[in-house]
């Protein structure tokens, strides 16, 4: 029953918000900040599968690769916010979606650093897109502070299911949940070499 509950906790969180376009959101403020991560299922999966892949895999992966995607992120955010040209950013966000999900389906279990280097470079890309989209003149804002935060809510959310599924022996659930992030991946990344 707790696994079926787990299930559907997954997909719903996973399907149930609409994909914003980037950039343009008009609010700012923590609360803003704070759902912004959540407003788009992009961000959503990718900062989901973060936490997932870094729980499964565990050791020091399990603080290293969320704590170097919230860095590299942060770094992608000044980038955004100067406007500084970064090529390919919404394909980039995409295929975070495909190669994390995809991860986690394979169980790949890589070396801290290569795993930190994979997550950073997605990292800098999602940044970019907040960093961009942020409103007002400063980047020490409560918006930048919001989704921040709310980053790394979605990577604890993403460990706390991570150590579910570990703790009720599951060897199915990672694979079908890795698939079907790698899958809405796939589909993010026809749209956006679509349009």
């Amino acid at each position: 029953m707790r696994m079926k509950l787990v299930s559907a906790t997954v997909a719903a969180t996973l399907f149930a918000l609409p994909a914003l376009a980037h950039p343009g959101h008009d609010q700012g403020g923590l609360v803003a900040g704070l759902m912004h991560p959540i407003g788009g299922v992009d961000h959503l999966a990718a900062m989901l599968a973060v936490g997932l892949w870094a729980g499964l895999v565990g050791g020091e992966r399990r603080w290293v690769w969320p704590a170097c995607f919230v860095a590299a992120m942060a770094a992608g955010a000044v980038a955004g916010w100067a406007v500084l040209p970064l090529p390919a950013v919404e394909t980039v966000i995409a295929a975070s979606v495909l190669v994390l999900g995809a991860a986690i389906a394979a169980g790949w279990s890589p070396a801290v650093a290569v795993g930190a280097a994979v997550v950073a470079g997605f990292g800098i890309a999602h940044g970019y897109a907040h960093g961009a989209e942020m409103p007002g003149p400063s980047l020490l804002s409560p918006y930048a502070l919001g989704f921040v935060s709310g980053t790394a809510l979605l990577h604890a959310a993403g460990l706390a299911l991570a150590m579910a599924l570990s703790a009720n022996g599951a060897r199915l659930a990672p694979k079908l949940a890795g698939g079907a992030i790698a899958s809405l991946g796939l589909i993010l990344l026809a749209g956006v070499l679509v349009a």
